[in-house]
């Protein structure tokens, strides 16, 4: 079985990885009719076509959505897996959130999921709502580079105790319920 995951971002990579290659996963690729010694995970840099800083859930949703997308028209993939992050608000919350969005499809199927949703600190949300992008912001309140590319917002926020990989793990699984499940 071939997936390709639109990114160059090795967390986008090694969340797919963490559904696909644990024993759920395990039993996941038979039910989609691989052979699960065979399961080949590449990275796909593909663009997401919408901003830099997806705001809000129909921005994120799609740049998963044109990731997944690209995928399938990048090569020979039997999944597309296109992961986006972003910043909402909700109704009912104030603030502002970190969310993620994961999008699975194989050309005739899509599922979609959600990974858990952070709030941003008061600092951080004014920054973001002024124009800011997530990543850049968190590596100057960091003092640091690349955190996009490590344990992530989430895990700064929640210090360590939920990192990128694990969160966007959570979308990606909840977007393959379309695959292994009867209910859709």
């Amino acid at each position: 079985m071939r997936v390709g995951v639109g990114s160059g971002n090795p967390v986008k990579r090694r969340a797919v990885e963490r559904v696909l290659e644990s024993s759920r996963g395990v039993d996941l690729v038979g039910e989609l009719d691989g052979d699960p010694t065979t399961v080949a995970i590449e990275s796909v840099p593909v663009p997401s076509r919408v901003s830099e800083q997806p705001t809000g859930h129909a921005e994120t949703v799609a740049g998963a959505e044109n990731r997944a997308e690209a995928v399938l028209e990048a090569g020979e993939y039997d999944l597309a897996v296109g992961i986006e992050g972003g910043v909402a608000g909700f109704d009912g919350a104030d603030g502002c959130f970190l969310i993620m969005w994961a999008v699975v499809s194989d050309g005739s199927r899509t599922g979609r999921g959600a990974g858990p949703s952070l709030e941003l600190p008061t600092d951080v949300a004014a920054r973001i709502t002024g124009g800011a992008e997530l990543g850049p912001v968190m590596d100057g309140v960091l003092d640091t580079t690349g955190v996009a590319r490590r344990g992530g917002a989430a895990g700064a926020l929640t210090a360590g105790r939920v990192d990128r990989a694990d969160a966007l793990a959570t979308a990606v699984a909840g977007a393959l319920g379309p695959f292994v499940s009867d209910l859709y």
